[in-house]
């Protein structure tokens, strides 16, 4: 099971449904019921959730939609720029408003906790990768893996 902490909206993420979709419309695609469903679903989320928990309505937030239906819009906004799919160490992929380059998440490999990290500290990783390897990382859709505190704790008790 995927645990998220203090997940926290940020200044690049667009900030309601009627601007999401307005940036659907500029690049060019037309806004579906499905595409605004999927959407208002992830605004409602407030943190990454699956495309099950979308199609399943969010335990009643939302309407329940088509789970097919829910994975190719996902895709559609994940190309455009609206959504970011989290390829998360345990379980389910989970799909979020889309936030700013520098974003990235931080998972664990025992318990599955996942966290936003801080896009401050993510630079600072991603500079640190393109001095050492000349690589410029990304960490927006894979998210740094390792043991939380909790974890490393229990372990070492």
């Amino acid at each position: 099971m995927i645990h998220l902490l203090a997940w926290r909206e940020d200044a690049h993420m667009p900030a309601s449904v009627d601007v999401a979709l307005a940036t659907v419309r500029a690049r060019g695609l037309r806004v579906s019921a499905a595409r605004r469903l999927v959407l208002e679903a992830l605004f409602a989320a407030g943190e990454p959730v699956t495309a099950d928990q979308i199609a399943a309505g969010l335990g009643g937030r939302t309407p329940r939609s088509d789970l097919g239906s829910v994975y190719r819009n996902l895709e559609t906004l994940e190309r455009v720029g609206v959504v970011r799919h989290v390829r998360a160490a345990q379980g389910a992929g989970l799909y979020t408003i889309a936030r700013g380059e520098n974003d990235g998440f931080l998972t664990c490999e025992r318990c599955g906790e996942m966290r936003p990290a801080d896009p401050r500290a993510v630079a600072v990783i991603r500079g640190a990768v393109r001095k050492a390897f000349g690589y410029d990382a990304s960490f927006a859709s894979y998210p740094i893996v390792g043991v939380c505190a909790r974890c490393s704790e229990e372990r070492s008790a």
